[in-house]
């Protein structure tokens, strides 16, 4: 009875310090004697109220700094003697009262050089002398882990942790290892080396029949993907996709697109890769994956009949995987000719995985059970006929599972086609007479323009129809853009050159530097002159080197061009928009300062401002945007890559919106740099845009 008093008023002073957190310095005194109590109830309620006096005030924060020394030995005396036999659960001795000092102790010890070293050696000994085969002991180990990592402890220590949640991922209890993959995923970016070691365990958990067991898994094993282990890693993870619940395809499909884009050891695996994928998975994938492996394959010269036979094979197999036959239809409207070669220089040795084969001369050697020939072997090099060729894309067209963009690649690769075949051309002039009179749109225009190509343009038809030239991403043409004139900048700005992103509808969302969406419909009127188509073909394809610039166009009204791209040729006046600051960390800001062109209501331009404030440089920063389907998007090729240090020139790129219903504006930014020799990747959503960005 003598000590329930003293327990009621520390519970009481508990409450009150929750509602009225000003009133801490009155309780400062009788805490530090409190701690000195034996009785089990009055010491755990009293570390509890040093607990909230600490989250609350700085000054109380300061003040507890000094009972350090006693609270360790308290721990201390907990593990290796234990306190008393009727608080002891499972064996452990009191581990409610551990658990909160534990907690305190990691409140005292953040950014604390001298209480951190004073609690080493007892967390050291707690991590090794808590028994973990019961729920208690694991719950003082999980919070002694958090303690580790949470102070300025040694790297030992921190090593040691990395090993328990290891520990934890072997265990029965599915709550104990979803903790430990929770746990590893969040220092994955500060202890990469130590979490590497559990890479076996963690992609074992792939396998997990539980769906949030299996989608940590999968955030973790995608997280610990790098240049060393980029092969084994993506292997278990395609093996993974093959086998996934649909819901956790999409993540899946775009983290290894995403891991392949940035540690790909050479251009042939990474393109493997992608059409892996998009066999497996292709329905699934993330918007930009045809653009990319489109960009990828237009820049492996070496490669390209090596993907184009790929491609045919896979398109002959299965037309049901949209972005794998939009990527096909490309890719054979561009090298036909190296198809019906049946040429096929294999200049990179593909290196696959013990469970996949190996492949030798465009033969395959299966393994594990896997059957010879099978879909990832190259194709057999043997010339195609021309006529099995257009079959195949006239049987892309007539499917009733492609859809309207799908058939439009198809339509324009048998255009490309025109040019590439050595037969007679009357095939696919009946296609574009069937599809001049189709409902959708689209197609109708573009077959309409390929056939007043046929008729009324054939001597230029060869030039419109050559192959995509090879543009690299950040290439010297940014650069040599920006040193242009006035003039030929605006007229840049109305018609970008193929190193800044084009997009064109709903289908691309992801704003990112690419090529430029291949196959922009053309409108090819009677009135317009030789000289202007072939001035219209310099804007689409990219300068060539002897090309000359076009002077400045008049931006009338009747002016072709102008109607073309429908935006505006005249310098475009700032609007009063307040500026807004999306993201902070670590010194890195980022800030979106927006323009409204009087002339054009439904265009916003905005302009993002990367600065940097920490000690080291941000470098490989890549910024994406994604908008609502209802907006159109054209993300330009961005200043730089690097954000210097110290508040150096910060980096820019700009953002140009369309929104013709004035719908509000959402945006969606993926960041991507290194800082501190990290790999950081940042996904948020902007949804407090100024009223005036879309009114």
């Amino acid at each position: 009875m003598c000590a329930r008093r003293p327990l009621q008023a520390v519970l009481t002073a508990v409450h009150m310090i929750r509602k009225v957190p000003e009133l801490s310095d009155i309780f400062l005194p009788p805490c530090a004697q409190l701690l000195h109590e034996r009785h089990h109830g009055i010491l755990l309620g009293t570390v509890t109220l040093i607990t909230e006096l600490c989250e609350r005030s700085p000054a109380a924060l300061k003040h507890f700094r000094k009972v350090v020394p006693q609270l360790v030995h308290t721990l201390r005396t907990l593990v290796m003697t234990g306190c008393s036999t009727e608080h002891s659960v499972s064996g452990v001795s009191d581990p409610f009262l551990q658990v909160q000092i534990l907690r305190l102790l990691r409140i005292l010890g953040r950014n604390h050089e001298e209480s951190s070293e004073t609690m080493n050696d007892l967390l050291a000994q707690v991590a090794t002398n808590t028994d973990a085969s019961r729920n208690a002991g694991s719950a003082v180990l999980f919070e002694t882990v958090l303690t580790i990592m949470d102070i300025r402890s040694a790297a030992g220590l921190r090593v040691l942790a990395v090993n328990i949640l290891g520990r934890f991922l072997l265990n029965s209890d599915r709550n104990i290892r979803y903790v430990a993959l929770t746990s590893l995923l969040k220092l994955v970016q500060s202890d990469h080396s130590a979490v590497q070691r559990h890479r076996p365990t963690v992609v074992e958990c792939l396998r997990e029949p539980d769906a949030s067991l299996s989608r940590r898994a999968l955030e973790l094993s995608l997280a610990l993907v790098n240049s060393s282990n980029v092969r084994t890693m993506t292997q278990e993870l395609q093996g993974f996709l093959e086998s996934c619940p649909p819901d956790l395809r999409a993540d899946c499909a775009s983290g290894i697109l995403l891991a392949a884009e940035r540690f790909a050891p050479t251009k042939r695996w990474h393109i493997d890769t992608i059409l892996r994928v998009l066999t497996t998975a292709g329905t699934y994938v993330r918007d930009d994956a045809v653009a990319n492996l489109i960009q990828l394959i237009g820049g492996a010269q070496e490669l390209h009949a090596y993907s184009v036979r790929r491609l045919y094979s896979a398109l002959a197999e299965d037309i049901s995987q949209q972005p794998l036959v939009q990527v096909a239809a490309w890719c054979i409207g561009e090298y036909g000719d190296l198809l019906l070669e049946g040429t096929c220089e294999e200049t990179e040795p593909l290196q696959v995985g013990p469970a996949l084969g190996v492949h030798r001369g465009g033969t395959c050697e299966g393994r594990q059970g896997r059957p010879q020939g099978h879909s990832l072997c190259p194709p057999p090099l043997r010339k195609v006929e021309e006529d099995v060729v257009l079959a195949l894309l006239e049987r892309v067209l007539q499917s009733h599972m492609s859809l309207p963009a799908t058939r439009g690649y198809a339509l324009t690769a048998l255009m490309k086609l025109s040019t590439r075949l050595h037969g007679d051309n009357n095939r696919i002039c009946q296609v574009m007479s069937i599809y001049g009179s189709c409902q959708d749109v689209e197609l109708q225009q573009r077959a309409v323009e390929y056939n007043a190509l046929f008729r009324k343009y054939d001597h230029l038809r060869a030039a419109v129809l050559e192959k995509m030239p090879l543009v690299e991403r950040g290439g010297p043409q940014v650069n040599e853009a920006a040193k242009e004139s006035k003039e030929v900048a605006q007229l840049s700005e109305a018609a970008p050159v193929p190193t800044e992103t084009q997009v064109r509808g709903p289908g691309y969302p992801w704003g990112k530097s690419m090529v430029q969406l291949p196959y922009p419909a053309l409108t090819l009127l009677p009135s317009l002159q030789a000289s202007k188509l072939l001035d219209l073909l310099d804007l689409l394809d990219g300068p060539s080197e002897n090309a000359q610039h076009p002077p400045p166009l008049d931006p009338t009204p009747g002016d072709t061009l102008i109607h073309l791209l429908d935006l505006p040729c005249t310098p475009l006046p700032s609007a009063p928009i307040p500026n807004l600051k999306v993201f902070e960390r670590e010194g890195l800001q980022l800030t979106l300062s927006f323009v409204r062109p009087p002339g054009t209501p439904t265009l916003l331009l905005i302009t993002v401002t990367a600065t940097n404030t920490s000690g080291g440089d941000v470098t490989h920063f890549i910024c994406q945007v994604a908008v609502p389907k209802s907006f159109q998007l054209q993300l330009q090729a961005p200043s730089g890559d690097t954000v210097p240090a110290q508040g150096g020139l910060p980096m820019t790129q700009l953002l140009r919106i369309l929104n013709p219903n004035k719908a509000p504006l959402r945006l969606k930014l993926r960041l991507t740099y290194d800082h501190f020799g990290q790999s950081v990747q940042e996904i948020f959503e902007v949804n407090n845009l100024p009223v005036e960005t879309w009114q």
